[in-house]
């Protein structure tokens, strides 16, 4: 009996994985895809000071600084998306301390360098830092309610750092810090 139940697990679990990638591959996003898609997205709403801006003919970087959740999805994401005519690129940093360069960084620290020392590197840097749920809070940082990707904005911090966020971005969030 306990062999026969053993199999049956097996076959149950074999089904359900099955099942979760064929609702992925018709087309249904997982938080991870939502998130990704938004980070470039991101770049639209916020107004960096000049002297953090892109020069003209250079494209925006998004860096991705730590663990990389998203895989090549932000990628694909920043492909499709501009700014003011400006591409976006994505650039893979171990560390905050090379964030230099960047307009938007998505921080997620690693056992060598939490998310918290990273985004004390980045400091009052002009760059728009983006965290996820479970751990210290960037200028934005994504949270899912009701099954949804949502976030919440620390304008206080964007405005220290000279960021001026949109006001259709801030009606968006979840909450506004400010």
């Amino acid at each position: 009996m306990s062999s026969l139940r053993v199999i049956v697990l097996a076959v149950i679990g074999s089904m359900s994985l099955f099942l979760g990638a064929s609702a992925d591959a018709a087309g249904q996003p997982t938080d991870t895809d939502v998130k990704a898609a938004f980070l470039p997205r991101f770049a639209r709403y916020v107004t960096w000071p000049p002297a953090a801006s892109p020069k003209a003919g250079e494209p925006f970087v998004l860096c991705m600084i730590g663990n990389q959740p998203f895989g090549t999805a932000v990628e694909a994401a920043a492909r499709s998306q501009s700014v003011d005519g400006r591409r976006i690129i994505v650039r893979k940093l171990p560390s905050g301390s090379v964030a230099s360069g960047c307009q938007i960084a998505f921080v997620s620290g690693t056992a060598l360098q939490p998310t918290q020392q990273v985004l004390a590197a980045i400091g009052r840097k002009p760059v728009l830092t983006v965290t996820d749920d479970g751990g210290p809070r960037g200028i934005i940082h994504f949270t899912v309610v009701g099954g949804r990707v949502r976030f919440f904005i620390d304008q206080a911090t964007a405005r220290q750092n000279g960021l001026q966020i949109s006001s259709r971005l801030l009606a968006l969030a979840v909450g506004v810090r400010q």
